[in-house]
């Protein structure tokens, strides 16, 4: 990439897109191509069409997506997966078309079985049943890599596909019920601090491990790949350790000096019982993460607190 080559980063208001679009920026980069929901509906076939038509951008960030936890998933099944397919479908589709150098698709660890062996290597894509919970989001994802590699066999295209782990960081998602485990504990956390609460419930066992990569790391590891990775498949991004959730709550109250107690509700679903990324594909290609658990999540808090004044009281 050229500093000003034409890059398209889609869902740039988002916590990827966003993380990407400031990595970019930092770099020098200085045409940077963005549009928000208002101003084009990625769902919309006809209007991804003709802005990819009109802009014709260089390279392009597949960011975008309908993302959320374990109940937005669960309520919203149809959704998930029609909305998740179009926006892949409107945009690989197009630049294709349109001549675009190379495109990086950005899905999530969720693709892979349920039960797959840990640490998750690339190669289990498509062995086993999927969770149930996140099944319509992950068939997206799994479509959308698949999507590449075809548009790569068919048409010669430069298409590459990123598998991130469980994300946090600035301009996360913190909304009480389609947010992740991590931004609706830092939320529920900092509501019962600031409402003098003697508990915070947590759903499940609070046994399932879980990996967590800062999105600023995930933007710099993006940037890394879009210039050193040009094969066919996927390449796991993450940081290679894991945490169980009670652990994480206790990262989580101890950063936000909740004095209270942690109580987990165990007739809420745990969801998959562990994903942990095998990161050694993205090792061998000279990139590892920087940020630790406990310092990202203190970025995160000071973010949540100069964003959300209105969940303050």
């Amino acid at each position: 990439m050229k500093k000003t080559s034409k890059i398209y980063i889609a869902g740039h208001n988002g916590m990827v897109g966003s993380a990407i679009t400031r990595k970019l920026k930092a770099e020098g980069f200085t045409n940077l191509l963005t549009r928000g929901s208002k101003e084009l509906d990625l769902r919309d076939q006809a209007a991804v069409t003709e802005f990819f038509k009109k802009e014709k951008p260089d390279y392009v960030f597949l960011a975008a997506a309908k993302v959320g936890g374990i109940v937005a998933n669960s309520t919203y099944r149809a959704d998930f997966l029609y909305e998740n397919l179009c926006i892949q479908n409107n945009i690989i589709h197009n630049s294709y078309l349109n001549g675009v150098t190379k495109l990086m698709f950005l899905g999530s660890s969720c693709i892979y079985p349920k039960m797959a062996p840990q640490p998750l290597k690339e190669e289990y894509l498509l062995t086993g049943p999927l969770e149930y919970t996140n099944e319509p989001y992950a068939l997206a994802k799994i479509a959308g890599i698949k999507m590449c590699d075809a548009y790569r066999d068919q048409y010669g295209c430069n298409y590459i596909s990123v598998m991130p782990t469980n994300l946090y960081g600035l301009n996360d998602n913190y909304h009480p019920q389609n947010s992740h485990v991590l931004p609706a504990m830092i939320r529920r956390f900092h509501e019962a601090k600031q409402s003098g609460a003697e508990e915070v419930v947590i759903w499940g066992t609070g046994t399932p491990m879980r990996e967590f990569l800062y999105a600023d790391d995930l933007a710099e590891a993006c940037y890394y790949l879009m210039q050193h990775y040009n094969e066919p498949g996927l390449v796991n991004i993450g940081t290679g350790t894991d945490v169980t959730i009670k652990e994480l709550a206790v990262l989580v109250k101890d950063a936000i000096g909740f004095e209270g107690r942690i109580e987990f509700d165990t007739s809420k679903p745990d969801g998959t019982p562990r994903k942990l990324m095998d990161v050694s594909k993205l090792h061998g290609y000279g990139w590892k993460h920087t940020i630790e658990l406990p310092e990202g999540i203190q970025l995160a808090y000071q973010d949540f607190l100069s964003k959300h004044q209105n969940v303050l009281s």
